[in-house]
């Protein structure tokens, strides 16, 4: 749930975050598509409340349902788990409820367990040392991912300078004992690791020549503006863990819902932490063919995509 412009920007938001979603799963080596669906909101519109946000939701539900099982929505920006509770009583075609109801609950803690995993990796590669004790990190987006990501990094010891577009946020930078400061700032701070959390594109022609960080892993979404600008942060010898190899670990905790011993978060928390494999693996590929870790991010999931084709045909 999300403010767009016009009809037109947020189909292009719903498709671009489709194809992530579907780049996501074939990565992580889910047996699940991509999709993504948008409620847009008029643009200088606050999000609904009350009787006018349960209505929305539930025709968003009527419209998932139409679907017929093709398409399962999820919690994702601009909604939450009670959100999910009211769309599914439209629709059984609903994941990420409550777990006392058998599902696999909010998703954000284990978006942000597995964007740490990738950072774990990819500090490895950067420093020899996966260890992010004494390391600096950059959380830019203290919302429900990006805030749990700050408080499990906190608890390895890392040094975090934080920020937000909501001034509210600073609350929870204060008790992290995180350096406080404005989102364009974080971004371009002095720190060994980024962690872009919040919208994407935020990397781009004008920002990447101004980073100074070592490694950049992050729960947003679409980080980069432009393919291309992968092949900037490799020129400047930046390790990136591309987007939707590391903040896979909210849609590898709902695919346990979908196996047959049904929902288990010792099982889930496993799974998860798998990122840091899928990670390894991108980074190996990458290295072994001189690719971005984009292109081999990529070429593994189009190769996986393709197997599943050929399996199903």
């Amino acid at each position: 749930m999300w403010t767009y412009a016009d009809s037109r920007a947020a189909i292009r938001d719903a498709l671009r975050l489709s194809r992530a979603m579907t780049f996501k799963s074939a990565v992580a080596g889910l047996p699940l598509g991509g999709g993504k669906g948008v409620i847009m909101l008029p643009a200088g519109h606050a999000p609904p409340a009350g009787d006018d946000r349960r209505d929305v939701l539930l025709d968003f539900g009527d419209t998932v349902g139409s679907l017929g099982g093709a398409y399962v929505t999820a919690e994702d920006v601009g909604t939450s788990d009670r959100d999910m509770a009211v769309i599914a009583e439209a629709t059984d075609h609903v994941a990420g409820l409550a777990v006392e109801t058998g599902s696999s609950g909010d998703p954000s803690p284990w978006t942000a367990l597995g964007v740490q995993c990738a950072m774990e990796v990819a500090c490895e590669r950067a420093f020899g040392s996966a260890s992010l004790a004494g390391r600096s990190v950059a959380v830019v987006g203290l919302g429900r991912v990006g805030g749990k990501l700050a408080r499990l990094l906190a608890e390895e010891g890392a040094t975090l300078v934080a920020a937000d577009v909501d001034e509210g946020k600073r609350a929870l930078a204060d008790e992290l004992g995180a350096r406080w400061t404005d989102p364009d700032s974080a971004l371009t701070a002095d720190v060994d690791v980024l962690a872009p959390c919040a919208l994407g594109g935020v990397l781009d022609d004008d920002t990447v020549p101004e980073l100074k960080c070592r490694v950049i892993a992050g729960a947003a979404n679409n980080q980069l503006a432009a393919d291309a600008i992968a092949v900037q942060l490799a020129d400047r010898g930046i390790v990136w863990a591309p987007d939707f190899v590391a903040n896979a670990g909210g849609i590898i905790n709902i695919a346990v819902e979908f196996e047959d011993a049904g929902y288990d978060a010792a099982r889930a928390e496993e799974r998860v932490r798998g990122v840091s494999d899928t990670t390894r693996a991108v980074f190996d590929h990458a290295e072994a063919t001189g690719a971005t870790t984009l292109a081999a991010a990529m070429e593994i999931a189009r190769r996986r995509l393709a197997e599943a084709g050929a399996a199903a045909a």
